[in-house]
């Protein structure tokens, strides 16, 4: 029965962080994705992926070495709760690379596919803040304040990629 109660207290102390920097670490990605080669919806999948994975392990890897290894001894359950916890980083690049994966049926060529990865990241970005507010119990005021900031930070990458033009 314990892990069902660590579930539910993980859960109930569900960080959002994550999913905010991986949200904005897509669109960065994205932002940046201008020089990409003969396959460019390929590229910026794997580029997506590859920086989410990337950085989602650096996360892990920080909070394992840096936190907790001076408090207590690694083991696997450890590592697995770590992983865990740093998962939105990770799950916040899936949607802008999905988008790119579909963008074809959509029938989106790749400018179109990158501005709706874009699109995607920004949402994300807003939407992982929203629900990470929500889930702390603050006030209709903050969540407000928090979604304005994030769409905000969010725009900027989008006034960055208009002036770059790529």
């Amino acid at each position: 029965m314990r892990p069902a109660a660590d579930r539910a207290e993980r859960q109930g102390h569900a960080d959002f962080t994550g999913g905010v920097y991986g949200s904005l670490l897509a669109a960065s990605v994205v932002l940046g994705a201008g020089s990409l080669g003969q396959f460019p919806r390929v590229e910026l999948v794997v580029l997506l992926l590859l920086t989410g994975t990337v950085f989602w392990l650096a996360h892990v890897h920080a909070k394992l070495f840096g936190e907790r290894l001076a408090r207590q001894a690694l083991d696997r359950r450890e590592v697995l709760n770590v992983c865990r916890e740093e998962w939105p980083i990770l799950r916040a690049t899936l949607p802008p690379a999905l988008a790119v994966t579909v963008s074809p049926l959509l029938g989106l060529d790749v400018k179109g596919a990158v501005w709706l990865a874009l699109g995607l990241a920004v949402a994300g970005q807003v939407g992982w803040s929203v629900r990470g507010a929500r889930r702390a119990g603050a006030s209709l005021r903050l969540v407000i304040v928090t979604a304005s900031v994030n769409l905000l930070l969010g725009l900027l990458i989008v006034a960055v990629k208009l002036v770059l033009k790529h």
